[in-house]
């Protein structure tokens, strides 16, 4: 009995955890994620991508821009226990998001990560108690520098305590199924299309969550000029239904 009811309180500690990391993946939550397309909408107001090109490019954004996104994400997961005081966490943080920065040439692709990165920390901290969130976001609105969502995500996770590969996909899952509904919006693609499409990225989710495991963060990078040029453009269109 008595081990019985210890696996009991295990498996609920588990099942409150995982519905923890859901919740915060979730579209719904109100960061402004339905705002952005990061460039797809200049992509698709000149017909450089398509319907039945978009499996494609997604398997592509997820080995490029995931991966790169994926290894700063649980860069930040290990930041949120790794540094000794207050100081050295400002410090760190603040550079991690810095070389994320650096790494996105589009200033818009850069803006639109930053504010979703600041509103999710925002949230998270209305959640939950997580003081070093709150260290992250003073310092960083201190420093004028970015918080990025997926240094954001990870150090939130971080600080919850969550699996470390978990966060990992689950950051993946939800980056990707944000594109694919903004592709809803900007082409002729129903839902069962979408719902397909998304099925048959999960391998590619998983590969690129692998890949961010064993990439040391100096060795992160992405090469997607395309999606960077479209970024540029979009303030150009003459009709925008997204912010980026």
């Amino acid at each position: 009995m008595e081990r019985d009811s210890a696996s009991d309180i295990l498996g609920q500690a588990d099942a409150f955890a995982e519905l923890r990391l859901l919740h915060l993946a979730d579209s719904a939550l109100p960061i402004g994620a339905l705002a952005h397309s990061f460039g797809l909408e200049s992509l698709t107001s000149c017909e450089m991508l398509t319907t039945r090109d978009l499996p494609d490019f997604l398997g592509t954004y997820l080995e490029e821009a995931g991966m790169m996104e994926a290894v700063f994400c649980r860069a930040a997961f290990h930041l949120s226990a790794a540094a000794a005081s207050e100081d050295d966490f400002a410090a760190r943080w603040l550079e991690l998001n810095n070389q994320l920065s650096a790494r996105k040439p589009a200033r818009e692709s850069r803006a639109a990560s930053a504010s979703l990165g600041a509103n999710f920390l925002q949230v998270a901290l209305n959640l939950a108690d997580l003081p070093r969130a709150r260290v992250a976001l003073s310092v960083s609105k201190r420093s004028a520098s970015m918080v990025h969502h997926s240094t954001a995500f990870g150090l939130a996770c971080g600080l919850l305590r969550f699996a470390e590969d978990r966060l990992a996909l689950v950051y993946l899952h939800q980056s990707v199924a944000s594109l694919v509904s903004s592709c809803q919006r900007l082409l002729p693609l129903g839902q069962s299309e979408a719902a397909r499409i998304l099925w048959n990225l999960k391998p590619a989710i998983i590969d690129a969550a692998n890949r961010s495991a064993t990439c040391a963060l100096d060795d992160a990078c992405c090469f997607m000029p395309l999606l960077d040029w479209g970024a540029m453009e979009h303030p150009a269109l003459s009709t925008r239904l997204f912010i980026s």
